[in-house]
């Protein structure tokens, strides 16, 4: 007697016909792991378990923030349709840069390789690397490109606080446009990435109107800093589990609401329990502005000059207007 097929390699194959058929084309959304389990009847592990196949056949490609979409033909095939219809564009680093950026964007860094790359460009392989030395090469270009996105200004504006927020921002909307930059970015190995050594210039430069410089100058902008990169650590990991699961960070809080009680009913946590009855929301983007604002008002405090207008002295800075 043969034995049952398993529930998720049912619901790889539904997909896969409905794929093959028309019916999903390149580029549309395929069910969320949530309408899996709804329409399948299936609990969320099997329904994450079939999206996953799918990604790592290469039939489907998870796109943070947005959904498991149909992957392209080309992507997928083994044929040089796709050489023959781009293979007459010129080849040069810029057009392999951006495809690295779109792949690392919609799939993660891990999914970026030089053979990848050359099949969504339609090209040998080998020829990539007559304008790239290899993949570490390119991540710098690639580093370099996206934070090269968002110009700091000619004109800074008036005072360090000013300044530093500004730059803060960029980075904060560059990592949230770009998942994979914060985990890419080192500071206790920093890279030679110019447009990166820009933010830390405008920083320092920033900082020596107050009359900070040298190593607490940098101490400053590396504080600041890792905390805009360290929060933006969550991106991804974040965007990649909405995409696996189907559910927001709010809806996954909610399924978990009966475990949360069913420890905070032993009272070993009675600050948690309070908050765990308001109506409290982890928001990143929320957290990135409550964060900034207390580090900019700790530092005016510990800066000898003050935040706008000319340096001046004392132990404690002018408050920002």
């Amino acid at each position: 007697m043969s034995r049952e097929q398993p529930s998720y390699l049912r619901i790889v194959e539904e997909i896969r016909r409905r794929i093959a058929s028309g019916d999903l084309r390149p580029g549309d959304p395929v069910p969320s792991a949530r309408r899996i389990t709804q329409d399948w009847g299936v609990a969320l592990a099997t329904a994450t378990r079939a999206l996953a196949t799918l990604n790592a056949e290469g039939v489907t490609r998870s796109v943070p923030g947005v959904a498991t979409v149909v992957a392209p033909a080309s992507s997928t095939g083994t044929g040089n349709g796709g050489r023959a219809r781009r293979g007459d564009v010129e080849l040069n680093r810029d057009r392999i840069v951006a495809s690295a950026i779109a792949i690392a964007d919609a799939e993660g860094l891990a999914q970026v390789s030089m053979r990848r790359i050359a099949t969504d460009l339609g090209v040998a392989t080998m020829s990539l690397y007559r304008h790239v030395a290899g993949k570490d090469e390119l991540l710098i270009y690639m580093m370099d490109a996206v934070l090269g996105e968002e110009r700091l200004p000619k004109d800074p504006p008036e005072g360090w606080r000013a300044r530093l927020e500004l730059s803060s921002r960029l980075q904060w909307k560059g990592f949230r446009r770009h998942p994979w930059l914060a985990p890419a970015l080192s500071i206790t190995r920093p890279q030679i990435v110019v447009n990166g050594m820009r933010h830390t210039e405008w920083a320092l430069a920033a900082l020596d109107t107050v009359g900070l410089t040298g190593e607490s100058a940098m101490h400053v902008h590396i504080t600041l800093f890792g905390f805009v990169r360290g929060l933006a650590l969550s991106l991804e990991p974040e965007a990649q589990a909405e995409q696996d699961t189907g559910l927001t960070s709010d809806e996954w809080m909610s399924t978990q609401q009966d475990e949360f009680l069913a420890v905070l009913r032993g009272g070993e946590f009675p600050m948690m329990g309070r908050l765990f009855t308001m109506d409290l929301e982890l928001d990143l983007d929320a957290l990135f502005e409550f964060g900034l604002s207390r580090i900019l008002d700790g530092l005016e405090r510990y800066l000898p000059g003050p935040a706008t207008g000319a340096a001046g002295r004392g132990d404690q800075a002018a408050p920002a207007t």
